[in-house]
């Protein structure tokens, strides 16, 4: 599977440059018990399709997807075309779009053209003109958005490509300089790299699970790097905890409160990546937000092959994932 974007909750300091050292026992044992976890809890039901827990009180971070542009381009028509994208994508829609993309393996740009056919996205399109580079991440998800964005743009008149540039490090310069003109992003990722790159690695976090309020400091960061933003979409791709379907049919869980009132106990095992236990979106998250309890960790990934192969084959009860995973279309 081609790689996706890195979690932004689960590096340490939130950094979004690359994910932390591992965290004492847990990074270097790959387990870690809890031998003072009372009640039974949940086992792990082995299955084949994944299902996302809701994150009912709002643990994670709103990372919907949002175009940046750079300032000296945002015109009002760029926008407004930028901003049909938005309104036509919800998580579910993506996940079907990752699906064609990961799973079937067809090309982002015929996965792009197919949607926006179907979803009309260049009906109503508003008037501009100019030369727009619009980049792109190295993985489908990113390059099926740039996509999207070129086909809206080019009906409206604008002049586009699609160049595919590497990870934020790389893009954000670029976008910043107008070497590329428009970037799909997430809200709460951007907001915490343009933090940092203000404030330093250790600056409070701004971000937050209200996506409003992680819109309005992300606007503010972005004008003091000449960028702007159309409207955030529904879709998000952010932080998730997922279970089989098979579990979820099993113990009647649909939410993460229900998770946490039905399945607290020794039986339960968490996975996710290394350093999930000491971060604050991962299990210390679950555990004082939710008040769940684990009789177990096992160190897996940040929602890649080794976090979904954990829930299939039960290994673990519930593990981190992301919530546009085309794992989670099912068959």
């Amino acid at each position: 599977m081609t790689p996706r974007r890195v979690a932004v909750g689960i590096l340490a300091g939130l950094s979004v440059a690359a994910l932390a050292a591992g965290c004492g026992q847990a990074g270097s044992s790959g387990t870690k018990k809890d031998t003072n976890v009372k009640g039974a809890g949940c086992a792990p039901v082995a299955g084949s399709q994944l299902v996302v827990l809701k994150d009912d009180k709002h643990l994670q971070n709103s990372d919907n997807i949002v175009p940046a542009v750079n300032a000296k381009v945002a015109s009002p028509a760029l926008i407004a075309d930028l901003n049909k994208v938005s309104a036509a994508l919800d998580t579910p829609k993506l996940i079907q779009l990752n699906k064609q993309a990961d799973v079937d393996r067809v090309p982002p740009q015929k996965v792009a053209a197919t949607f926006a056919k179907s979803a009309k996205l260049t009906d109503g399109v508003q008037k501009g003109s100019g030369s727009v580079t619009i980049g792109a991440a190295n993985f489908s998800e990113s390059k099926t958005l740039a996509y999207l964005y070129k086909t809206v743009l080019d009906a409206g008149g604008f002049s586009t490509s699609v160049r595919t540039i590497g990870n934020r490090e790389l893009y954000e310069p670029a976008l910043q300089k107008g070497e590329i003109q428009v970037v799909p992003e997430y809200a709460a990722t951007l907001t915490e790299f343009l933090n940092q790159k203000a404030n330093g690695k250790n600056a409070k976090p701004m971000a937050s699970p209200d996506i409003d309020t992680t819109m309005k400091a992300l606007t503010s960061l972005g004008d003091k790097d000449g960028l702007k933003f159309g409207e955030p979409s529904a879709a998000a791709d952010e932080n998730a905890f997922g279970v089989t379907k098979e579990f979820a049919e099993k113990n009647k869980v649909s939410t993460l409160s229900e998770f946490a009132a039905k399945c607290s106990g020794k039986a339960t095992i968490l996975g996710g990546p290394p350093e999930c236990p000491d971060r604050a979106f991962c299990q210390q998250g679950l555990e004082s937000k939710y008040g769940m309890k684990f009789g177990k960790f096992v160190q897996l990934d940040a929602g890649g092959s080794q976090s979904k192969n954990g829930l299939k084959t039960g290994k673990v009860s519930i593990s981190l994932l992301l919530s546009s995973d085309a794992a989670l279309a099912g068959s």
